[in-house]
């Protein structure tokens, strides 16, 4: 499949990994918007939101829940915005839900190496 979330998943491309399970695979972003943005993309390939099933779509937003807290207080963030793009908006056509914290004030982005260091440690 040509599909680079899936190649992702099948650990044929190169991904900065935070959390994984049976269900969700969470990377950081390779060209991130803001400091800490992250993806949480499901294992199974749906193109988009209109294809998911509810309770893979309850496993993300659980995982959401867990990592945006995560987020928020290891690189001191005030806000939170979770993101998914449809049709010409979405640029990779396999579901992923987008965590951009701060995202509307733009903090200014620091490395993307700097930002795997607070996360992963």
């Amino acid at each position: 499949m040509d599909c680079l979330f899936c190649q992702i998943i099948n650990k044929k491309v190169d991904a900065s990994v935070l959390y994984e399970d049976d269900i969700v695979i969470v990377i950081m972003d390779a060209f991130p918007d803001v400091d800490g943005h992250i993806l949480i993309i499901p294992k199974t390939h749906y193109e988009d939101y209109q294809q998911i099933p509810d309770d893979v779509l309850l496993h993300i937003h659980k995982i959401a829940q867990k990592y945006g807290l995560i987020l928020m207080e290891k690189l001191k963030k005030e806000s939170l915005t979770l993101l998914v793009n449809y049709g010409l908006d979405q640029k990779i056509k396999h579901y992923h839900l987008h965590l951009l914290p701060n995202f509307i004030n733009k903090d200014p982005l620091h490395s993307k190496e700097e930002i795997e260091k607070i996360l992963i440690g």
